[in-house]
């Protein structure tokens, strides 16, 4: 039974290892859409060619990481949101009539925002498909402040196995 149980896990291993960061991406993006189905979703072409259409008003971008996160980089004139704010404080600060998009790192923090802000009355609540992964693995601009990088925080191991290996930060050196 033991050698049964090793050898799965052997190939389970080797399946995963061999798959791409953006498989795997998408087997995760797949599952939030459907945890999700109650949230809209706009696909990560679909936002950059509404934030250069110069016809339509551009939505407001909440990325909802952590700080660490946030620092690494971020989408042009995106507004950070604690993880864990409650839709209720945003209320005062944010039009009710002018769209939103939520992104985190793959989909899930954001949908999760999105579903909430959507049961507060927003009606035009959508969270970007694939989050900033997708975005960065898609070569799409990213910013620190006003300064252009290609980099992106990988959250954590499991999550980082997302994102390809060039959009992680540099590792840090041991002394």
């Amino acid at each position: 039974m033991m050698v049964l149980f090793c050898i799965m896990l052997v190939w389970y291993a080797g399946t995963f290892a061999s798959e791409t960061p953006e498989q795997r991406l998408q087997k995760e993006r797949q599952d939030i859409r459907e945890r999700f189905a109650d949230v809209q979703q706009v696909s990560t072409a679909e936002l950059e060619a509404w934030l250069v259409d110069e016809a339509r008003i551009p939505p407001v971008l909440l990325d909802v990481r952590k700080e660490a996160e946030y620092a690494v980089s971020h989408l042009k004139d995106a507004r950070r949101v604690e993880p864990g704010t409650s839709s209720a404080e945003l209320l005062q600060s944010l039009d009710p009539h002018r769209a939103i998009v939520v992104y985190c790192s793959v989909g899930e923090r954001s949908s999760d925002f999105a579903r909430e802000l959507q049961a507060k009355g927003f009606p035009s609540v959508f969270n970007l498909d694939g989050s900033i992964f997708q975005w960065a693995n898609e070569g799409r601009p990213l910013f620190v402040g006003k300064q252009s990088t290609d980099r992106v925080h990988p959250y954590n191991h499991k999550w980082g196995r997302l994102l390809k290996e060039e959009r992680h930060p540099p590792r840090k050196q041991e002394p």
